[in-house]
């Protein structure tokens, strides 16, 4: 059941004011079209085909929704070779290699993707690249499993960095013939950087004709650099291991506003409040909203009255079902309709 709170006000004005404790409701935040997807696709897998249902690594960052979707029947993997051979499996919304998906049609795996599609259009500019004849330099965090799949469409020419120093120590066989992408969470600010650091580099580099990084990724950080100047404090709730949750804590910090990660209201410290009158709260694409009420919630009952939504451009992005999923849902056998009294 949510929590009770305040009706926020829309377009809220965010100058500060020093007598009144508030809170400034970020929007747009939470849940962006690919995680909302990735996690319709696993509930209405368990619905179709019933428990268990594999994924393959966690299907969004967020501890909350993994539990969640843990409970309801799904069981997650690290790797393939943990699901049984011939059963059902559901790719993250991160994206996988092609090794990977060699490796499910061994072992005879039913498999389901719930690759975001913005994660997916930079595979396909990665085969490309690849195809055209250029190494390619992908920027992002390597350990992250979007940034290991993208790697794994063309891994013999692609070569990951993370900061300008590793760019500049970037060896390639033409520096005429490079072209860079970057993984969809990072920060505007660092791609940036980066970015300008490749072209200082190899100035014939070419890129993809949009930018990789991701509409919610930029609305998000957008929206905390236009109200952390108003706020004493920024929450921003997601899970240790989302990017994009991470990056919106720097994005505050780098603007001088002290900001934290946490995933759930019992996280906050009440010291991080003292001398704080407006809190600015926001979520990583990955964070459910229940867990938004619970933080507004529990400053409520810290004297936070005030709560006004602060809407920083609207945000109606929506991706449709992939074929597997749409034809399970077609073939499945129709509950007869008992007729009403």
């Amino acid at each position: 059941m949510s929590p009770a709170i305040l009706e926020p006000t829309a377009n809220a004005p965010i100058d500060n004011q020093a007598d009144t404790k508030r809170v400034l409701l970020l929007k747009p935040r939470g849940f962006c079209a690919g995680v909302v997807r990735a996690v319709d696709i696993v509930k209405i897998a368990l619905e179709t085909f019933g428990a268990p249902i594999y994924v393959r690594k966690e299907i969004v960052h967020n501890r909350y929704v993994v539990d969640d979707l843990r409970q309801k029947g799904a069981i997650f993997v690290n790797e393939l070779d943990e699901v049984p051979e011939g059963k059902r499996v559901i790719y993250s919304a991160h994206g996988v290699s092609p090794a990977v998906r060699e490796r499910a049609k061994e072992r005879g795996l039913k498999v389901v993707d719930a690759t975001c599609p913005l994660v997916t259009k930079v595979h396909i500019e990665a085969i490309k690249f690849a195809k055209q004849g250029y190494s390619l330099v992908l920027v992002g965090h390597r350990d992250h499993e979007e940034v290991e799949g993208t790697q794994g469409e063309a891994p013999d020419v692609t070569q990951v960095v993370s900061t300008p120093e590793e760019v500049e120590a970037l060896i390639v066989p033409d520096p005429n013939k490079v072209a860079y992408l970057t993984q969809t969470t990072l920060s505007l600010d660092e791609a940036a950087t980066m970015i300008d650091a490749l072209k200082k580099k190899f100035p014939n580099i070419v890129g993809p004709h949009a930018q990789d990084i991701c509409y919610a990724t930029e609305n998000r950080q957008t929206a905390v650099k236009n109200v952390a100047h108003g706020a004493d404090i920024v929450l921003v709730v997601g899970s240790r291991n989302s990017s994009n949750s991470n990056r919106l804590v720097e994005v505050s910090q780098n603007l001088g506003t002290v900001s934290y990660l946490i995933d759930k209201a019992e996280d906050i410290k009440p010291e991080w409040l003292d001398s704080k009158n407006t809190v600015a709260i926001t979520a990583g694409a990955s964070a459910p909203e229940v867990l938004v009420q619970e933080v507004v919630e529990y400053l409520q009952n810290k004297g936070y009255n005030s709560v006004e939504e602060v809407e920083v451009m609207p945000e109606n992005v929506r991706f449709g079902l992939p074929p597997e999923i749409v034809q399970a849902i077609a073939a499945a056998p129709k509950v007869d309709q008992q007729p009403t009294a």
